[in-house]
């Protein structure tokens, strides 16, 4: 093997990996968040060195912040979602001039 060949193979294997996690984090978004928190515990304990603890920092999952324009939808306190509009509107046809 060439060293293009393995520098090719790097660079692919790096942005395949990146596309798999985005996927990941897209697809299962509750299961990807206990794992970042499950990672970012391990790396981020007393007697780590400071680059781990600040690796263990970085992959902290953000928390709800309970507010209304989080999303979270699971305390129904933002009250239920206005209706659509149920008058319907008419169409007018003009014809052609």
């Amino acid at each position: 093997m060439t060293t293009f060949e393995l520098v090719q193979g790097a660079i692919v294997a790096v942005a395949v990996a990146a596309s798999a996690c985005v996927a990941f984090r897209k697809l299962l978004p509750k299961t990807s968040t206990r794992w970042m928190a499950r990672v970012s515990a391990r790396l981020n304990r007393e007697g780590r060195p400071g680059v781990v603890r600040f690796l263990g920092r970085r992959f902290q999952p953000a928390a709800a912040t309970g507010s209304c324009g989080d999303g979270c939808g699971s305390c129904n306190s933002c009250g239920p979602a206005a209706p659509p509009p149920t008058e319907a509107q008419p169409l007018h046809f003009k014809p052609r001039s």
